[in-house]
């Protein structure tokens, strides 16, 4: 499966963007989809992740209660709403997938992710 994420940019702090990531072919329901994300100089970072089923979804610290993990099944598509963005927010971001169901704890491996996007640019100004 090849994943081709978009939507990155800049923006001002307290701002708003929306990633997409979609999917070259369709993966069984219980698949998962999610981002991860690197700043220069820093290790990957889990974002979040969700199954296509919806029974799991999972964020990282730094984002619950600012972004939005979504799906759309129809368009083999996934959404990553982001508010309330804060410099710290700045890095590339990447989609991943895999088309085994991960647990909860699992999907914050980058490991457990057989496909990668090439990554999309988020810049957070002060």
């Amino acid at each position: 499966v090849q994943l081709q994420a978009s939507g990155g940019g800049l923006v001002q702090a307290g701002g708003s963007l929306r990633l997409s990531c979609a999917a070259s072919a369709r993966t069984g329901s219980s698949g998962v989809m999610g981002w991860f994300r690197q700043a220069p100089g820093k290790e990957r970072e889990f974002v979040a992740a969700a199954s296509w089923n919806g029974a799991k979804t999972t964020y990282a610290e730094s984002v619950k209660g600012r972004f939005t993990i979504s799906r759309d099944r129809a368009k083999n598509t996934m959404y990553l709403q982001m508010n309330s963005l804060k410099p710290e927010d700045t890095a590339v971001y990447h989609c991943v997938e895999t088309s085994g169901g991960l647990t909860l704890s699992t999907m914050r491996n980058p490991s457990a992710y057989e496909s990668w996007g090439q990554g999309t640019q988020v810049t957070v100004s002060s």
